[in-house]
């Protein structure tokens, strides 16, 4: 990487728009980024691990205002390690319970599909003589579908 990065690179980068770069930095979550003299920004490589862990934060879920709270404490400097620690402590736990939540409904949904691989074992003529659509038919319109 370049010692420094336009925000087309930094958006190419990290798979952010240029817009959505520049409305983080807008709402705090980017720390202001230095400009070249024509007043380009430019990016460099603490502002790059900086927003990949941003990324990380949002593929967990970690609503915007939550790191917003994370970015203005990382700001704040080293007085508030234990209260960013924190934070990310009940973040993960929060993200460690969805993912034994969605571990347990896989479990279901396996379970569900072997029933069905069964049926089908036990009679494969019923796929054969089955058009697709009564395979998969689609849910029953309701009233409300119709208004």
């Amino acid at each position: 990487m370049e010692p420094f990065m336009q925000i087309e690179d930094m958006a190419q980068h990290t798979g952010l728009s240029a817009h959505t770069l520049r409305y983080y930095e807008r709402i705090g979550l980017i720390a202001p980024v230095q400009r070249a003299p024509g007043g380009q920004r430019r990016y460099g490589p603490a502002d790059l691990t900086w927003i990949q862990f941003l990324l990380r934060l949002r593929n967990t879920g970690m609503p915007i205002r939550q790191m917003q709270v994370y970015a203005q404490m990382r700001s704040a400097g080293d007085t508030t390690l234990i209260a960013r620690r924190d934070l990310l402590q009940a973040h993960l736990q929060a993200v460690e319970a969805q993912l034994q939540e969605l571990a347990q409904t896989a479990g279901y949904l396996r379970e569900k599909i072997a029933i069905y691989d069964d049926q089908v074992s036990r009679n494969p003529s019923f796929c054969e003589d089955t058009p697709h659509d009564a395979r998969h038919p689609e849910p029953p319109a309701t009233t409300a579908n119709h208004r």
